[in-house]
């Protein structure tokens, strides 16, 4: 926004100054004009234009379904403590790790590690891709455990996890579901932190 102003100020004064100094253009003509601006890249914001804006919205939407149909490839590979190779097994940070780090985004590797990490998002505006965080099963105290959310739809989203209970694989579950809401800490966006 402040380079646009800039832009159009710079070129206001311009104008102004090219009236002023017709006079003095008639009997300067064969001086060169130059105009030099500086601006700091940090404070440069350059806006997209409304079709570029979009664009970008369409490849953040579909990056995100591409990393939420790439973790559902480890649908039922087993639960490995400490674990983070599909050939072997995932324990849940493990999982969402090694799903974030196809796509070039950098995450924890423990469960705690999310307490504070990524951008916390209210549970209705929770999007595919975003990470549930977790209080532990016996220790409410401490973060123990994370999943993947793949279907948005606010308290009734469903998330990927490498599960440590029953089914003791990567599995997708329900977050309305008892035993996940009430050891529900957050929600967090780590593509757009």
């Amino acid at each position: 926004m402040k380079l646009n102003f800039l832009v159009v100020l710079a070129f206001i004064l311009l104008s102004f100054q090219c009236f002023e100094d017709k006079e003095k253009d008639l009997v300067e003509e064969s001086k060169p004009r130059t105009v030099t601006f500086i601006i700091e890249e940090e404070e440069a914001e350059m806006l997209l234009p409304k079709e570029e804006i979009v664009k970008e919205e369409i490849r953040q939407e579909t990056s995100r379904v591409a990393l939420v149909d790439f973790a559902k490839t480890f649908i039922d590979i087993p639960y490995v403590y400490s674990s983070q190779d599909p050939k072997k097994g995932f324990d849940c940070s493990g999982f969402v790790n090694y799903v974030f780090k196809n796509f070039d985004i950098q995450v924890p590797r423990s469960s705690s590690g999310f307490k504070n990490f990524g951008k916390p998002i209210s549970v209705d505006d929770i999007a595919l891709g975003d990470v549930l965080v977790f209080k532990g099963y016996q220790d409410s105290t401490s973060i123990g455990h994370v999943g993947i959310v793949c279907e948005a739809n606010g308290k009734n989203s469903k998330f990927i996890h490498a599960s440590s209970g029953k089914v003791m694989k990567v599995t997708i579950s329900e977050l309305n579901s008892s035993h996940y809401t009430k050891r529900f800490y957050q929600a967090i966006d780590v593509i757009n932190q």
